[in-house]
């Protein structure tokens, strides 16, 4: 059975993250942005995923719109995919690594 540990976030704990409903830029490229690298990154810091466990996205209903967290789903029934997912959710860094700070850069640059 596929089960998700929502991390609740995109970006680590005591980085700035994309505003919901913000005028000033396009929440949902940025938000995206900054999960690709929170997901590049986890992958840096825990291994790539286990064969039944998947890192991505999902969007969730708010009152000022649709808004972004990274998940990881898993095998219940898979002991590697369920240590991995909870690793996610514990070890979930607090700021940004390095070659995640000039993947961000890059993609902003390009813009």
């Amino acid at each position: 059975m596929r089960e998700f540990i929502d991390l609740g976030v995109t970006t680590p704990s005591d980085e700035d993250c994309a505003q919901l409903g913000s005028k000033s830029y396009d929440y949902y490229e940025r938000a995206r942005r900054k999960a690709r690298a929170l997901i590049n990154q986890l992958r840096r810091l825990l291994g790539s995923e286990p064969s039944a466990a998947q890192l991505g996205m999902k969007s969730h209903q708010h009152d000022f719109g649709m808004y972004l967290t990274v998940v990881c789903h898993y095998d219940v029934e898979d002991p590697l995919a369920a240590a991995y997912a909870e690793r996610c959710d514990v070890e979930c860094p607090r700021e940004w690594d390095e070659a995640a700070r000039i993947e961000l850069s890059l993609n902003q640059e390009r813009r």
